[in-house]
């Protein structure tokens, strides 16, 4: 017998009681961002290898190792985007949406990255990607972290951190490259393989290092700060103020250096204590460059991205999800008359109750079969009809959920009915 072929590692199915809580998050973050006037685009998922290469550095641990990156047909070397800003920008660039116009943009979907898989770390991962183009003052990057800060109320989200740092110019931190190049150096043998790799390609990664037994050297680093100019830190403490205005809390974090090569100014990060050690579940900043770098006009630009996989875990751990059913009523038939006028009378009451969630029996069986199909649904009532019932212009409800008689009424009554005495969710606009 043939063996069954599985899932690629790390890239998981969502199953259909996971899917109600994908759609809950998701329509609460579209919600939100519709609220702060944000459009959405759609990229494609696989777009040219040289895109990444430009955009998140070539020395990054992304483009250096995690990219599943091929050639196609044509021998054009392809990748399957690692992340969303690049190809965010490449199609704002492309069609025109940069030349003498701002832009509040989002987008979801799913990014790839082949690295070992753990809890919150995934090789198929999804993301919601927010961005902003053409806004050059501190204001945009309060908008974006109090964006963000609603969407956590919103969803009921408890105990997230918000850690801010400032990455100055990148001629800033060319004198900061410099300056910390030297200090790792003094300490070469106290480096691990990977900061090792990186003093003279990105030495600022070695500040994010997770190794404990180079804490005390990295703690004791130079600081980037102390390298900013005037113009860099009065952005940030701009920032700083409107955020204190507004009442949101912060942690300055001076190691704070993000992954991405394309950062300036502004970064941030929301961290949490529930997730282990892959503890950021939204993160961005400042990519002021990142439009000239890839060959179009200087463009001021901000954004962030959070991890749909790891903001659901929180959720689950803090039970913030919701309680969801298949359905809100299953309507149980009995009799050839009854299956045939059940189908109409299902489509009556979708067009009657846009928002209702209603589940009609297929395929046959007595009455004890259709009510456990009925209870396993989460339906909150059970409709009968009954060739009997049919013949009286009448249908029964069975309450699944309270302890309520059951009922008889005129089908015409029912929509009405079911109206006030079923919670109905809202139809999707």
């Amino acid at each position: 017998m043939a063996k069954n072929i599985q899932a690629i590692r790390g890239m998981h199915d969502v199953l259909p009681g996971e899917s109600a809580q994908w759609q809950f998050l998701e329509t609460r973050v579209r919600d939100v961002l519709n609220r702060y006037g944000y459009e959405e685009i759609r990229m494609p998922i696989v777009e040219f290898t040289e895109l990444f290469k430009r955009s998140i550095g070539e020395v990054t641990d992304i483009v250096e190792k995690e990219m599943y990156t091929f050639d196609d047909r044509n021998g054009d070397s392809l990748t399957l985007r690692p992340e969303g800003t690049a190809g965010c920008v490449r199609a704002a660039m492309e069609n025109g949406l940069l030349h003498n116009q701002t832009q509040r943009l989002w987008y979801q979907g799913p990014m790839f990255r082949h690295e070992r898989p753990q809890k919150g770390r995934y090789r198929q991962f999804h993301q919601v990607g927010v961005e902003t183009f053409g806004l050059a003052g501190p204001d945009i990057d309060a908008e974006l972290i109090l964006l963000s800060a609603r969407l956590w109320r919103e969803l009921g989200v408890q105990g997230l951190q918000l850690q801010l740092n400032s990455l100055g110019t990148l001629q800033e931190r060319k004198t900061y490259r410099a300056v910390l190049i030297d200090y790792f150096s003094a300490h070469a043998d106290q480096l691990d393989e990977d900061s090792q790799r990186r003093l003279h390609s990105n030495p600022l990664r070695i500040l994010d290092s997770k190794n404990p037994k180079m804490a005390e050297l990295v703690a004791q680093a130079p600081s980037l700060n102390d390298h900013l100019g005037d113009q860099s830190r009065a952005h940030f403490e701009a920032l700083c103020g409107r955020l204190d205005e507004c009442g949101v809390e912060y942690i300055l974090n001076p190691r704070l250096v993000r992954g991405l090569d394309y950062y300036s100014l502004t970064v941030f990060e929301w961290v949490t204590d529930e997730l282990g050690a892959q503890g950021t579940v939204c993160a961005g900043g400042r990519y002021d460059g990142l439009v000239e770098q890839l060959g179009g006009r200087a463009t001021p630009a901000v954004g962030f991205a959070m991890g749909l996989e790891r903001l659901l875990a929180v959720m689950q751990a803090q039970d913030a999800l919701p309680q969801t059913a298949r359905a809100d009523a299953y309507l149980v038939l009995m009799g050839e008359k009854a299956e045939r006028a059940g189908l109409a009378l299902a489509e009556r009451l979708r067009d009657a109750l846009p928002g209702l969630r209603l589940l009609t029996h297929c395929g046959g069986g007595g009455f004890k079969a259709q009510f456990k199909r009925a209870d396993r649904s989460g339906a909150r009532v059970a409709l009968i009809l009954g060739e009997d019932e049919l013949a009286r212009g009448q249908i029964s409800i069975k309450y699944l959920r309270e302890e309520l008689p059951q009922e008889n009424m005129a089908i015409d009554d029912l929509a009405q009915h079911l109206a006030a005495r079923v919670q109905i969710q809202e139809s999707s606009k």
